[in-house]
């Protein structure tokens, strides 16, 4: 059995208790004291993958693979929202309170951002409320590679554990909401982009090297130094040492590009020339950075690869962006969470993205807006069901 820890707020020493003292009467992550290091009724159920290489091969190290989820968080975290229920639209609410500041050191873009980041990457994302009850005080983000989903004995999960540096935290599950991409062989975790772009990844990562390779090379195509020696002779171990380390130390590298080579005893240089396969090896590379692309749901355009012609122009295929994969992603979360903060308060409440306010829906939304007003068989409480509003106030305020 594992001897569970106190965990205390953020700044305050944590030790071992067998039984919960006093709620204290700051708020703060139940993960906080953990440090990381490299390290019941159910067992965790792990994913099947190695998150945190994917994550260092497809955004740490490739930058059309940090780019794309960059792109994708940054605009989704910048959507303005509406919280509304079935009747009002709120301008004032303590769920709004609580979004735009979640916890001492994230305000709302901040947190979304991390979250959107965190589902892009792993598939998955965890936001813990920090709550006595009611409407928790204080969200955040734990990170998808510490967590791990226990399941009960119907399958369903009844709890998340969060190891770090050797310890090990369970959360119970209404402490926690698990936001997960589709994957049609997982029950627990979802499909990350990173998992089905893998292969482009190591293609384009792989094209890469070989770039910095040839640079590192002079930038010039491979060639052979050919020993005309007397009677077909060959060089002397001594000489042949001589002439790979004089190569290395004069002719490689970009500060020696261009330098000329002179040869000697009987040595000569014959250039070769690039096969079609090298000619070929920047095409592959473009070709690698667009299924990436596609993988995440970003127009090629929108990242500067050449050779996508879907779009006739960068507004068509921002357009594109915003209402194909960055709004359907920023509402799937923030319904998750809205459902999910509603179980705290007993309120039914809709948090969403407010279509009334994103630029690059402008033209869109005014053609809609201009549709519904013109249909004169609607009623006004119709029309306004169509366009995402709650019913009108009655005269009185009622």
């Amino acid at each position: 059995m594992f001897d569970f820890l106190k965990f205390t707020p953020r700044g305050t020493p944590a030790g071992p208790r067998p039984v919960p003292a006093a709620v204290p009467e700051a708020k703060a992550s139940a993960a906080g004291q953990l440090v990381a290091s490299p390290g019941a009724t159910g067992r965790p159920a792990h994913a099947a993958r190695d998150t945190a290489q994917l994550t260092q091969q497809g955004f740490a190290r490739n930058p059309v693979g940090f780019r794309a989820v960059r792109l994708i968080a940054e605009a989704a975290a910048a959507l303005p929202l509406v919280l509304q229920d079935h009747a009002t639209r709120y301008d004032a609410h303590p769920v709004l309170d609580l979004i735009a500041r979640p916890n001492p050191a994230q305000g709302r873009a901040e947190l979304l951002e991390s979250l959107y980041g965190q589902l892009l990457l792993t598939g998955n994302g965890y936001v813990e409320a920090v709550a006595e009850e009611g409407l928790p005080q204080e969200l955040h983000v734990l990170r998808s590679d510490r967590m791990s989903v226990v399941p009960g004995e119907d399958g369903w999960p009844v709890a998340y554990d969060y190891a770090v540096g050797g310890r090990k935290h369970r959360f119970p599950a209404r402490a926690v909401c698990h936001v997960k991409s589709f994957h049609p062989q997982d029950d627990h975790y979802g499909l990350s982009a990173l998992q089905a772009a893998a292969t482009a990844i190591e293609v384009h990562n792989g094209a890469s090297r070989w770039s910095l390779a040839l640079l590192e090379n002079a930038a010039r195509p491979s060639g052979a130094i050919v020993y005309n020696g007397p009677n077909g002779g060959t060089l002397a171990p001594d000489q042949f040492d001589r002439l790979v380390s004089e190569m290395e130390a004069q002719h490689q590298g970009a500060r020696n590009a261009g330098r000329p080579m002179l040869l000697e005893g009987g040595l000569d240089w014959k250039p070769m020339g690039f096969s079609p396969s090298d000619m070929e090896f920047q095409k592959t590379k473009e070709s690698a950075a667009r299924e990436i692309a596609i993988a995440f749901g970003v127009p090629p355009m929108i990242l500067g690869i050449p050779g996508d012609a879907t779009y006739a122009n960068y507004q068509e295929a921002n357009r594109a962006f915003v209402r194909l994969t960055v709004l359907p992603l920023a509402t799937r979360v923030t319904s998750a969470i809205s459902d999910w903060l509603s179980d705290f308060t007993g309120e039914r409440i809709t948090l969403a993205p407010d279509l009334d306010q994103i630029p690059a829906l402008a033209a869109e939304r005014d053609s809609q807006w201009r549709r519904i007003a013109g249909a004169a068989f609607l009623s006004p409480s119709e029309k306004r069901r169509l366009l995402g509003l709650p019913p009108a106030e009655a005269p009185d305020g009622t």
